[in-house]
């Protein structure tokens, strides 16, 4: 079983607390329909687990199957750089379908960003290397698809329905709590 090279850092999104006693890390693709579905499954998740959980989110864009996967990254890190990481994270993956320039725009009008700020840091890749960096610290971990999930720093290779996640992070123990 793999081990998590990289344990969460301070400059991580980070959702709920950092010291909770359960730390789930996702290594995701926002074009990848299987990160898709487990999006549903961590927030069901998040919702049973609450303060007891901690979730981080890190890029881990295939490319060569998904050509729009390391822009909608990109456009995350420039709603992030304004504030908005989380509800980006969110609209990028209730709207696989709109990863395109004119649909990251969109959503980023949505969430009523400085559209201006937002084009600007796509157009530069500003984020570009964020992500890269992401994604060697994945290869480095053992990641090499996705969704790939560190339950406490151990790498989980089953199903990532909520129920199976739920047991890896607690082990069985917080499943009835």
């Amino acid at each position: 079983m793999s081990r998590l090279r990289t344990p969460p850092g301070p400059d991580e999104r980070f959702q709920g607390p950092r010291d909770a006693p359960v730390i789930l890390v996702e290594y995701g693709d926002y074009q990848c329909p299987y990160c898709g579905q487990a999006y549903w499954e961590v927030k069901q998740l998040q919702q049973r687990m609450g303060p007891r959980m901690g979730f981080v989110f890190r890029d881990f864009p295939l490319t060569q199957a998904h050509p729009q996967a390391l822009q909608a990254a990109e456009a995350a890190h420039a709603a992030d750089a304004q504030g908005h990481f989380w509800r980006m994270h969110d609209l990028l993956f209730e709207n696989q379908d709109r990863l395109e320039r004119s649909g990251l725009l969109a959503l980023a009008e949505a969430l009523t960003l400085d559209l201006d700020r937002f084009r600007a840091d796509l157009d530069s890749h500003r984020f570009e290397e964020r992500v890269r960096r992401d994604f060697m610290d994945g290869v480095r971990s053992g990641v090499n698809g996705t969704p790939t999930f560190f339950a406490n720093g151990h790498r989980h290779d089953g199903p990532f329905d909520a129920r199976t996640l739920l047991e890896a992070l607690t082990g069985g123990l917080g499943a009835s709590r």
